[in-house]
């Protein structure tokens, strides 16, 4: 039977007191937030590449606090380091030369990540591997990509499902597609930026028959949502009612083909994670 999650990206967030929490500071927020969600996006171990050389992996402590906070039916969903993602470094400015990442999609590495996280395996859902916008001056051909993207697929340890989210919507293609199906991964749906809406992606895609699903809700302007906010996420700003009837169409249609579903929400997309999902559980029922 087909499983729905509903979660937020992170959690740590002063101002959901009230709504998640007891106390603006002082309290052990996951735990806190466990007992109103029964799943959570970790974002923070995706900023691990600092240059050459420099690359972060999660602290064991760390990982062994999250562990203990949440009960066992509780799921991470975990965007893998960006030290595996990125094909080259990031640039200062434009002016600087592209220099390439001798890291993208290393298996190795990933099997290194994978070890960090030991303490949590038994509460790990999707791992989502997040690329960039690819110019042709980073990968040429998107057949390229995806031929470096299925050998990756291919060597690493699948003990966990694994989510892609590909941020060229160029690339969101029958041939991208029909890959992921291959390889027994999921497309992880983004709504925000400047991709396309999900219902159009959803409808590009086909409905998988069984599996895992990552929605990942986030808005089109962050810069603009945060100064109205001013940093305080305890309102739906701007309220997106004809996205999340679409997402609530989505979620209805996986759950009946036998798709384990996590709706992850960014603060961003309206302007309060915890109310849009407050939202987005009356529209489900």
């Amino acid at each position: 039977m087909s499983v729905l999650r509903i979660g937020t990206c992170s959690w740590k967030y002063p101002s959901w007191e009230g709504l998640v929490y007891s106390a603006p500071k002082g309290i052990n927020y996951l735990e806190e937030y466990a007992k109103q969600y029964d799943t959570v996006e970790i974002d923070q171990w995706f900023w691990s590449l600092h240059g050459p050389g420099k690359i972060s992996m999660p602290r064991e402590d760390t990982v062994r606090e999250y562990a203990a906070s949440v009960p066992d039916d509780f799921r991470f969903s975990v965007k893998v380091p960006n030290s595996i993602s990125l094909s080259h470094f990031y640039r200062r400015s434009k002016a600087d030369p592209l220099r390439e990442n001798p890291d993208f999609l290393s298996v190795e590495l990933f099997e290194r990540f994978l070890d960090t996280l030991a303490p949590m395996h038994h509460l790990l859902g999707p791992l989502m591997l997040q690329f960039e916008y690819l110019n042709k001056q980073k990968i040429p051909a998107q057949d390229i990509f995806l031929v470096r993207l299925a050998e990756f697929l291919d060597a690493i340890p699948r003990d966990f499902p694994i989510g892609i989210e590909s941020r060229n919507p160029n690339y969101l293609n029958p041939k991208y597609f029909s890959l992921l199906e291959k390889n027994g991964v999921h497309h992880v749906f983004l709504q925000g930026y400047y991709m396309p809406p999900v219902r159009d992606i959803f409808a590009k895609s086909g409905a998988p028959s069984s599996g895992t699903t990552v929605i990942r809700l986030h808005g089109p302007d962050r810069k603009g949502i945060e100064e109205k906010t001013g940093g305080s996420w305890d309102r739906r700003i701007e309220p997106r009612d004809d996205v999340l009837q679409d997402v609530v169409e989505m979620t209805n249609v996986l759950l009946s083909q036998d798709v384990d579903v996590y709706l992850n929400v960014n603060n961003h997309f309206e302007g309060s994670a915890p109310r849009t999902i407050a939202h987005l559980r009356e529209l489900l029922g």
